[in-house]
């Protein structure tokens, strides 16, 4: 926009357009949308390309919440998850796994990471349950895959290499949402324990207590409930703030609790200036 300065010289003066007030992101909204810590990225992708993160979290929340119902024998569920296994596959793992692409075309490491992860857990745990896989073979004696899925061998195997190290994976990434928000913070936690208590499940049917293990799997299940409460929080909070809705979600932010290495130069430079 032009105006007129005295004796006629017109100066140009900034017009503030719908796209120069909503860019750069906040730096608390971003971490809602991104659920990751905003950093410096190079170039304006996020700009041409939709927010991938409620996609991957959508896939997630449609495995794993069946799946809690499941381990706790809501209306007489269970069999593995069985009946549920396309979607373990194809919401837990597919769409996880498509996300996280996106999160690592528009740079965002930490929920790329997350994502991949837990893809890669879904369409794992979706091909054990298929014969194709035979996971439990060289467990049986007979050769039958299904019959060595419930051998000794096979649940002190599976205890410890997949949900053990997952609990661990999954500790780093708690720590690291300490620079997100709450609710991904409290997701995580639960989802620490939940994968303890998986392994647990597994160590006590080796140990052929199986009694004790149901028990131990309706907890996990249990857990695994209430992880979904706050990843469901954060995906209705995103939906909304993507159509711009009236309504604003808060989901906790931590990014100022825990200051960043680059916001603590920059503070200390400004202190010294």
């Amino acid at each position: 926009m032009s105006e007129k300065m005295e004796g006629g010289t017109d100066i140009l003066s900034p017009v503030h357009t719908a796209e120069s007030i909503m860019l750069p992101i906040p730096r608390d909204t971003f971490e809602k949308l991104y659920l990751t810590p905003k950093m410096p990225i190079a170039g304006n992708l996020r700009r041409t390309f939709g927010n991938p993160t409620p996609i991957s979290l959508m896939g997630f929340l449609v495995a794993a919440t069946p799946n809690a119902m499941l381990h706790m024998g809501w209306r007489g569920a269970g069999g593995d998850g069985g009946a549920i296994l396309p979607a373990f596959i194809f919401f837990g793992g597919m769409i996880q796994v498509i996300g996280a692409i996106g999160e690592w075309i528009l740079g965002n490491t930490f929920s790329c990471a997350v994502f991949f992860t837990y893809g890669a857990f879904w369409l794992a745990q979706g091909a054990s349950l298929m014969p194709f896989f035979a996971v439990g073979a060289k467990y049986s004696p007979t050769g039958d895959t299904f019959d060595g899925l419930e051998t000794t061998g096979y649940h002190a195997t599976a205890g410890m290499p997949i949900y053990i190290t997952l609990a661990l994976v999954t500790l780093v990434y708690l720590i690291c949402s300490i620079r997100t928000n709450l609710c991904l913070f409290l997701a995580l936690f639960f989802l620490v324990v939940a994968y303890c208590l998986y392994g647990a499940v597994h160590f006590y049917l080796a140990m052929g207590k199986g009694a004790f293990a149901a028990k131990i799997e309706m907890a996990a299940g249990a857990c695994n409930f209430v992880l979904c409460i706050p990843i469901w929080y954060i995906f209705v909070a995103q939906m909304l703030e993507s159509i711009d809705f009236p309504l604003v979600l808060p989901v906790g932010d931590l990014s100022e609790v825990i200051q960043g290495r680059t916001q603590r130069a920059r503070k200390s430079a400004a202190d010294e200036a």
